[in-house]
């Protein structure tokens, strides 16, 4: 029996029914079971925690709790106790979920260590703190047997991409479903793109190009703006989109939605190298991320991919993908569609990909089939981060460089925010070394 929906919703076979025709019902049924499985009764009550209460955190767990009418919200973990409480009062006032947010005063967990007292008091957990923090409390949910929704990037550093792949082993051989937070590929209208290219619709594929040129996502602040009293960890926390090792550079932590295009229009085989530039033209006291760099990835058969990323106010934005193949190309650009010998556009009204990710999560706990997009999703995160060494460092980076790279940005912290940190300098290319 599918579990059963809530009145006035709509579940995906009626997704499926109305949706357009640019996929099949069936294409989506094959990457996406339908329900018949371990809870039939449809009321077992899933436990979810959410560790990372920002604005992407809370987001993710409205869309769990939307996702399964028998989810609840059940503890929360954050650095910051203002933070945890904005975000508990943001669910709390949901219409219709509210009152399947239930997280009572002693699951309100405080500090750095509060991610292991969420992932003990839950059966589905969603990962959202900043990415450097993510290699470690994905491999404790992982140990724990814990379902995952696991944000996007995986990691901050080639060191945390490799403990990554290992948990991702070790994620297998459980029955647990990790779910990634690549959106995209989890979007109806790209899944029709891509799944057409990939079968040979625009020919053999030459070249592709992506872009992700938009405005500062979290601007650092003047110093003089720092509170009395508070640590240097703090207000790195605080500010964490500013320091590579919290969020991996702009390239990393956001164009990584345009990476992984491209990686997903090579079939997730990995190019063999890339050289890139970028650096910092609008001043930003006390961090050290770049805001623009230009990437070109070439694989093994000779084809390339170019990815353009900025994050400067003032400038022209877009969020496009050009694909030029022998018989045709595709884009996403002003709609999705392909032209050349086999035409296509996308017609359709898709629902929401931060729902669909979600629902696919549930859906797949409760059929007691998992699913898992390990592999894919830190293959895509390493080929972020190789673009970024080749950026900060003005050399070429290769595959098997990347992936066997020393680099580790993440420092060893123990429990206390009165831990020593260090402000790191921007990156020079010719300067900065590879690890």
């Amino acid at each position: 029996m599918p579990r059963p929906s809530p009145p006035g919703t709509t579940n995906r076979r009626d997704f499926l029914k109305t949706g357009s025709c640019a996929m099949t019902a069936s294409s989506l049924l094959a990457a996406f079971p339908a329900a018949a499985g371990a809870f039939a009764d449809g009321q077992q009550t899933l436990r979810v925690g959410l560790v990372g209460c920002g604005g992407r955190g809370t987001d993710a767990a409205r869309n769990a709790l939307t996702a399964d009418p028998y989810a609840k919200l059940v503890a929360m973990g954050d650095v910051f106790q203002d933070k945890l409480e904005f975000s508990l009062s943001t669910l709390q006032r949901q219409k219709e979920l509210g009152e399947r947010v239930t997280v009572a005063e002693e699951l309100r967990f405080i500090g750095l260590d509060a991610y292991k007292h969420v992932i003990d008091h839950v059966d589905v957990v969603l990962l959202c703190t900043p990415p450097g923090f993510r290699p470690e409390h994905f491999r404790y949910a992982v140990e724990q047997g814990k379902h995952i929704f696991i944000e996007k990037p995986m990691a901050t550093d080639a060191v945390g991409v490799r403990f990554i792949r290992e948990t991702v082993e070790l994620s297998k051989t459980k029955p647990i479903s990790v779910v990634a937070g690549f959106c995209w590929r989890y979007d109806e209208s790209r899944r029709g793109l891509f799944e057409r290219v990939l079968a040979g619709q625009i020919g053999e594929l030459l070249a592709i190009y992506g872009t992700y040129l938009t405005n500062p996502v979290r601007p650092m602040p003047a110093a003089h703006t720092r509170p009395a009293g508070i640590t240097d960890l703090q207000w790195m926390l605080r500010n964490w989109y500013n320091f590579t090792w919290l969020s991996g550079d702009g390239l990393v932590e956001q164009a990584c939605h345009t990476v992984d295009w491209l990686a997903w229009a090579k079939g997730d085989v990995p190019p063999v190298s890339c050289t890139a530039v970028g650096g910092r033209q609008i001043p930003a006291e006390g961090g050290n991320i770049y805001d623009h760099c230009e990437v070109n990835y070439v694989w093994e058969d000779g084809s390339r991919g170019f990815l353009a990323q900025r994050q400067i106010t003032g400038c022209h934005n877009e969020n496009n993908c050009y694909l030029l193949g022998t018989k045709g190309q595709g884009s996403i650009s002003k709609g999705v569609f392909i032209t050349g010998e086999q035409p296509w556009r996308y017609e359709g009204n898709a629902k929401s990909m931060y729902q669909i990710e979600h629902d696919v999560l549930f859906q797949s706990i409760r059929d007691g089939k998992p699913v898992n997009d390990g592999d894919r999703m830190w293959k895509s995160t390493l080929m972020a981060i190789m673009g970024r060494m080749a950026a900060y460092t003005g050399q070429q980076v290769t595959w098997e460089f990347a992936l066997n790279s020393q680099e580790k940005l993440v420092p060893d912290l123990p429990q206390g925010f009165e831990t020593p940190v260090t402000f790191p300098d921007y990156a020079r290319p010719g300067v900065t070394k590879l690890v």
